[in-house]
């Protein structure tokens, strides 16, 4: 009798289980090939001076394939968009993970997010979904996780450096990332380098951190018409 392979059961062959999963792999290989694939050329061109073509020619799939997964060349451009911000996200939340006192924490922040089109790229599929509501639900769950990771990441500093901070994790991380869209949406329109938005973005964070012997405060001017000497730093 002839022996039988080891490396999965007998019964896996024929298992329509273990079909679908296989399939859904696939699915999940190819999803991601023509998203990394889409996202450069969508950055350099543009949503209407990318073609279908010329992002199955450089994922090297087909056409067709790109509107199985994605419907239209539009959802392909939001979820690209949505996707290039959360990674952009937890890159700036790693840079940060080595700062020891709360200015050190929100430069690195800004600076990370700053030096990357990803913000500028989501803003764009923003826009997309005004005309495109049946596209609005990725950007809805996109931005709330960003919040929310953003407000466990800030926590986790908070807690892991006894820094006492003005604002909750929550609004802290939904005001950073309002004023990051609007400072780099603005900065990109004056042509600003990624260092002015950076120093921008700071001013109107309006980040003030203050050092004791036992803890780190962080402070965050509350209103744009703070007085300067509730502005300055010790």
């Amino acid at each position: 009798m002839a022996e039988t392979s080891t490396d999965e059961p007998l019964e896996a062959a024929g298992d329509p289980r273990h079909a679908a999963r296989a399939t859904r792999s696939a699915g999940r290989k190819m999803r991601s090939l023509l998203l990394d694939a889409a996202s450069p050329l969508f950055r350099e061109r543009g949503l209407s001076g990318t073609a279908i073509t010329d992002i199955a020619g450089a994922a090297d799939a087909f056409p067709s394939q790109i509107t199985y997964y994605f419907r239209t060349k539009e959802a392909l451009f939001v979820e690209c968009a949505c996707r290039d911000l959360l990674y952009l996200a937890r890159a700036a939340e790693q840079a940060a993970l080595r700062a020891r006192t709360p200015r050190e924490y929100i430069h690195a922040l800004a600076a990370t997010v700053t030096a990357s089109d990803s913000v500028a790229f989501f803003a764009e599929a923003l826009t997309l979904t005004r005309r495109r509501q049946d596209l609005a639900p990725l950007v809805e769950r996109t931005i709330e996780r960003l919040h929310g990771e953003g407000a466990r990441a800030y926590a986790g500093q908070v807690a892991r450096h006894g820094w006492r901070s003005l604002r909750a994790p929550d609004e802290t991380s939904r005001r950073f990332w309002a004023v990051a869209i609007g400072v780099i949406l603005e900065g990109y329109a004056m042509g600003r380098s990624p260092e002015e938005l950076c120093a921008e973005m700071l001013r109107v964070l309006g980040e003030q951190a203050k050092s004791t012997e036992d803890t780190g405060r962080l402070r965050l001017v509350e209103e744009a018409g703070a007085s300067s000497n509730s502005n300055e730093e010790g």
